[in-house]
């Protein structure tokens, strides 16, 4: 089952890299990673491929790293399982966690978020878990649907839970209990928010702790929402309406701008933060931008991410909303960048590695994904040095310094 070229001492070598200590979501739901040193070309059939690992089982959830270990999730015959590897591609620990989403894109969804020795996941089936990161235990276990009177969505839950000092933030979709935050030691409940008493929407929240009133940004079914991260006071709306009620994508914060981006004939709003985050004014909007799965990444003045009807890939000016280029030299997808690249992962297994420009879409280099199963979804990862791409049933782990 598992396949490994083993090659340790380079997967361990880290030079002059400088790597965050703990991947969540989107690294730290930016995706922006820190490290330097890394390559600026890649050999013609990619990076060297240090190892992969066959047998998941289906998902679309990405890595999740803390202390040196890689967390990922994948379900077999409807159940769900949590993984853990160590940094050579080595199983350490499996264990099964319930039932997971099987009614349609089958698999796990949402990623683990890793905070102060402990695991916690939401998953496609609403069960908020929080495991021993020692030996995978569960030290708790909610569920959305039973606990806080909500529904299940379209394609199942997905969601990547919120860790705000003690509080763990997750987005229910109930009338009553929206958006809530729990105590992550018990799962005691803390603060419950109403919102605007939409379904979840397949958002992972947002943490802004730079304003007068420190808060939580989400999207639920026809809403941009802001709620104060203390309280659980909703602190502003702004109607984001598309075909289908789904937004995946985590808003890209900074200097008291958001970046708000959605599919499905909507596109992007940017929100100017006002009044010390107590409400918002709209900056500019551009129905072309509008991924669906991909997200967005902020680097200097620009942003950068692909579509979904319009199917190519943009840069446009952060303050402006001005597109700097539009180019479809490669299929749709989604994007991270670290050391002054993108890196650019499309839905039909595609990997490239991108300069950062708002000049052009510069592909230095590009390769295909030929391993691994299903959908070409989950978002990849960098950490010291290697890329991890999941593909369905299989992990990979390419060097990349």
């Amino acid at each position: 089952m598992k396949k490994i070229i083993l090659l340790s001492l380079l997967l361990l070598s880290t030079g002059a890299i400088q790597a965050q200590d703990v991947i969540q979501w989107r690294g730290d739901r930016t995706g922006i990673y820190k490290e330097t040193g890394l390559l600026k070309s890649w050999a013609a059939d990619g990076p060297q491929m240090l190892w992969h690992y066959d047998g998941l089982g289906e998902g679309h959830s990405s890595v999740a790293i803390s202390a040196d270990k890689i967390y990922l999730t994948g379900m077999t015959e409807g159940r769900g399982y949590i993984y853990a590897f160590d940094l050579n591609g080595k199983l350490l620990s499996k264990k099964e966690y319930g039932g997971e989403w099987d009614e349609s894109f089958n698999g796990t969804r949402g990623t683990i978020t890793a905070n102060e020795g402990k695991l916690y996941l939401i998953s496609g089936r609403g069960d908020i878990i929080c495991f021993d990161e020692s030996n995978l235990n569960v030290v708790w276990k909610k569920n959305i649907m039973t606990d806080f009177d909500s529904e299940n969505i379209r394609w199942g839950i997905c969601e990547s839970p919120l860790i705000v000092g003690e509080k763990l933030i997750v987005t229910p979709g109930g009338k009553v209990h929206n958006i809530v935050a729990l105590n992550k030691n018990t799962g005691a409940l803390v603060w419950s928010c109403p919102g605007e008493g939409d379904l979840s929407a397949y958002c992972s929240p947002l943490y802004v702790g730079d304003q007068q009133v420190p808060l939580v940004v989400t999207m639920t079914a026809k809403h941009i929402v802001g709620v104060d991260a203390n309280t659980g006071k909703k602190l502003w709306s702004y109607e984001q309406i598309n075909r289908t009620d789904v937004h995946p994508n985590i808003p890209v914060y900074s200097d008291n701008m958001l970046l708000c981006t959605s599919g499905y004939g909507k596109g992007s709003v940017m929100l100017r933060l006002t009044n010390g985050g107590n409400s918002v004014e709209k900056v500019w909007n551009s129905p072309q931008l509008d991924s669906r799965i991909g997200a967005m990444v902020k680097v200097d003045d620009y942003a950068y991410g692909s579509g979904d009807a319009n199917r190519f890939w943009f840069c446009v000016d952060w303050n402006t909303g001005e597109l700097k280029y539009k180019e479809n030299a490669l299929p749709i997808g989604n994007v991270i960048t670290a050391d002054g690249m993108l890196y650019c992962y499309s839905d039909r297994g595609d990997f490239a590695l991108v300069k950062v420009t708002p000049e052009k879409f510069d592909i230095v280099s590009r390769f295909p994904v030929t391993l691994g199963t299903d959908q070409h979804w989950a978002h990849p990862v960098i950490y010291k040095g290697v890329l991890y791409v999941r593909h369905g049933n299989t992990l990979m782990a390419y060097k990349i310094s």
